[in-house]
């Protein structure tokens, strides 16, 4: 299961890439916007991460930019299912790579994957202090509903406000395969 964004390759992980994934994403400044992740966060988790198995149905991708070198590791983005069972979007980006619009085009892509191959009702959710996740996850179609939860951080060392997204009707529409059909038989508008 692979995706491409303009700027982006996302692809499963690899062994090759535990190095690269321990270094970018053990980045307290990262962590601390995590829920599931272990802290500190060292080549052995970053080995038992990308030895977890595959779900088709539940994309959970490395993304890396698309550059005239080697690619480079950006972050990653899944999807996978809560303790109640409901789908659930989550990412992460490297630091570096913060404000650059990284996180909208993974997050795009691995929503749509999810809805592509039949997943629906996926929620997602951010800490209360990293606004720019809740930006991220407007421009993508998802919702607030008015909801926080508490959630633990491994990072803060304690639990933290979440609040609480759903996907918006508008974009289950776009993400419809049927849709795309649709809209490539439409004629084009002259301006």
């Amino acid at each position: 299961m692979f995706a491409r964004t303009p700027r982006l390759l996302l692809r499963p992980g690899w062994m090759e890439d535990a190095s690269a994934l321990a270094e970018a994403i053990g980045d307290p400044a990262v962590l601390r916007n995590l829920v599931r992740v272990p802290t500190p966060y060292g080549i052995d988790d970053a080995r038992s991460f990308l030895a977890l198995p595959q779900d088709t149905r539940l994309p959970r991708l490395l993304a890396f930019s698309r550059t005239r070198g080697a690619p480079r590791l950006v972050g990653g983005c899944g999807i996978h299912l809560t303790e109640d069972g409901t789908p659930e979007l989550g990412y992460w980006i490297a630091r570096p790579y913060w404000g650059l619009g990284f996180a909208t085009e993974a997050a795009s892509a691995v929503y749509g994957m999810a809805r592509a191959a039949g997943v629906s009702g996926i929620r997602a959710a951010h800490f209360a202090d990293n606004p720019a996740s809740g930006n991220v996850l407007r421009k993508i179609g998802f919702r607030y509903t008015g909801r926080v939860e508490q959630r633990y951080s491994p990072a803060r060392g304690n639990a933290a406000e979440c609040r609480v997204f759903e996907e918006g009707v508008a974009r289950r529409m776009m993400i419809d395969p049927a849709m795309d059909l649709y809209h490539d038989a439409m004629p084009a508008l002259a301006a």
